[in-house]
């Protein structure tokens, strides 16, 4: 996000789900592709646990239809214990 012009950065949002297990996440992603217009930044797997991060970027509706469609589709597989949309973070905030 740090490579978007101001005008273009003020615009968009970061959105970030965060799921038990690989395929829910698998899932989530696929289901935030479809359903918007958003860039998947990747996946982040923790440390014990089995929990996975994922993060994507977009304009600000476009990320709030993502995280939706991306938290309905792993809650049919699996725990889904976070998710949120940021509009407008900081440059390098996420990356």
């Amino acid at each position: 996000m740090a490579c978007l012009g101001a005008e273009r950065q003020a615009e968009m949002a970061l959105g970030i789900i965060e799921v038990q297990g690989l395929v829910a996440a698998l899932a989530a992603a696929d289901a935030a592709a479809k359903a918007a217009d958003v860039t998947l930044l990747g996946y982040e797997p923790t440390k014990g646990g089995g929990l996975v991060t994922l993060k994507l970027t977009g304009e600000v509706a476009a990320a709030l239809a993502a995280v939706s469609a991306a938290t309905e589709a792993a809650s049919a597989l699996s725990l889904v214990y976070a998710s949120r949309v940021i509009a407008k973070p900081a440059a390098d905030f996420g990356n």
